[in-house]
């Protein structure tokens, strides 16, 4: 058997997915970097502002520095509702004028002078952003530089970090989620060519040993190749068989024919009774290698029929008459009341006629061999949807129990005496192949044993 493994569409949705998994995560950590970046940014400036408001407010007063801090620039910082602020002015001798003096001791203000500076630190067990500036100022004629140190918490900016992560978090899923769908549809129109192939060899009929000739996608080619060449292979063994039953049907049965021709010859007049015992039983043998090598020989063709040839529609009453000339021998004993009947209704069914035939004939001669006694009835009936040739008899019949394996090859409920065992063989697999089944009718007080050869009708067939 084939091992079974997961479709390619689950396969190829399962690295889609993960694809976009990674992808997601990406996507996902830009823009939790981004959204940071641009909440520092956007605060920073406001820090940044308020703490060049702050330092327009250092004068010089009678030689000494003074601060006088404009409402403004708190009001610009309470734009953050949720953050506190600290500030410390620092004089030119490096000492605090007003605010937490408490506030970034450990920077070293002199290199804001060029520039501010902007950074993070830890005041008072909170995570505050705290800018540094210098600013210039004359006293005595001289220049000297005052510094100005403005902190904020982080609240606000962690606040709107986490909005626009989820923000994009949220449009990152809708974007997967559409794009997943889109690529389930876009696999699944991709792979209908797979499934059309699939079904163009599902509804292939058995008999066609043609190769495919069918549309497909560049990437199945090599497959269909594959199969046409396996075709092609298959179709020259298929021959060579047919070719080996004939050859070996007609080597067969020639040497028999003239095996059983030349012991009739014998004249067994002239020979001594135990002699003509032992020549009897070359006849009995030599007739029953030949029935058996025909019966072999029937078998395997009906195999190969069941297999190979095309099916068309069949009159049951024609092919119960075939088959009951066919077997019915011209010398049966004048004793023994043979009868046919056929339907009036002609039952139809789908078939093959040779096989079919054969069959039947397989029927009537096991009656005729190992279970008639005085009378052998073959009829066609009409039943439930169905077309059944019945063969009855008033011999003993088949027990129940062994109803079922004497359909099975070189089976026999006989002890003694020649049996091959392939006649209900040959006669349930033609029934089985075509659609229909082969029973049995025990015998009764009131009704004979009967064998019962059932097929589906034309039109419930194609119903």
């Amino acid at each position: 058997m084939l091992a079974h493994k997961s479709s390619l569409f689950s396969r190829l949705m399962r690295r889609v997915g993960l694809v976009m998994a990674i992808g997601a995560a990406a996507m996902i950590t830009a823009a939790w970097y981004y959204a940071r970046a641009a909440a520092d940014d956007a605060y920073d400036r406001l820090l940044l502002g308020a703490a060049l408001q702050m330092s327009e407010g250092l004068v010089v007063v009678n030689g000494l520095l003074d601060v006088q801090l404009p409402p403004s620039a708190f009001e610009l910082l309470g734009l953050a509702q949720r953050d506190r602020i600290f500030y410390r002015v620092l004089d030119t001798h490096g000492q605090t004028l007003t605010g937490y003096d408490d506030l970034g001791r450990d920077i070293d203000v002199t290199q804001s002078r060029a520039a501010p500076l902007v950074d993070n630190a830890v005041y008072r067990g909170a995570d505050v952003r705290i800018v540094t500036l210098s600013h210039p100022v004359s006293i005595d004629g001289e220049t000297e530089w005052a510094s100005l140190m403005v902190a904020q918490t982080t609240e606000a900016r962690g606040a709107l970090v986490k909005e626009l992560v989820s923000r994009a978090v949220l449009l990152v899923a809708l974007m997967c989620l559409l794009a997943l769908v889109g690529t389930a549809f876009a696999i699944r129109y991709s792979l209908k060519p797979v499934a059309d192939l699939g079904d163009v060899l599902a509804r292939r009929d058995p008999q066609d040993l043609t190769p495919l000739s069918v549309a497909v996608p560049g990437e199945l080619w090599p497959f269909v190749a594959s199969i046409n060449h396996f075709i092609r292979r298959l179709d020259e063994r298929v021959r060579l068989m047919q070719r080996y039953v004939a050859d070996s049907a007609h080597q067969i049965r020639t040497p028999l024919t003239a095996l059983s021709a030349q012991v009739s010859l014998i004249d067994d007049a002239r020979l001594a009774p135990e002699d003509r015992r032992h020549l009897e039983r070359v006849r009995n043998r030599t007739a029953e290698l030949a029935r058996f090598t025909n019966q072999l020989l029937n078998h395997a063709m009906v195999i190969h029929r069941v297999d190979s040839a095309q099916l068309g529609p069949l009159s049951l009453n024609d092919v119960a008459r075939a088959a009951f000339r066919q077997a019915i021998p011209i010398t049966v004993d004048p004793d023994l009341v043979v009868s046919f009947e056929a339907s009036e209704d002609n039952p139809m069914v789908m078939g093959d006629m040779l096989s079919l035939r054969e069959a039947v004939v397989n029927i009537i001669d096991n009656a005729l061999r190992h279970g008639v006694e005085n009378r052998l009835d073959v009829r066609v009936e009409r039943g439930e949807g169905c077309g059944r040739i019945v063969v009855e008899d008033d011999g003993p019949g088949i027990p129940p129990a062994d109803w079922e394996s004497v359909t099975q090859r070189f089976f026999s409920t006989r002890s003694q005496g020649p049996a091959s065992g392939l006649g209900f063989a040959i006669a349930s697999e033609v029934a089985r192949a075509l659609g229909g089944t082969l029973g049995f009718r025990q015998r009764s007080a009131t009704t004979p044993f009967a064998v019962c050869l059932e097929l589906p009708l034309i039109r419930e067939a194609t119903a």
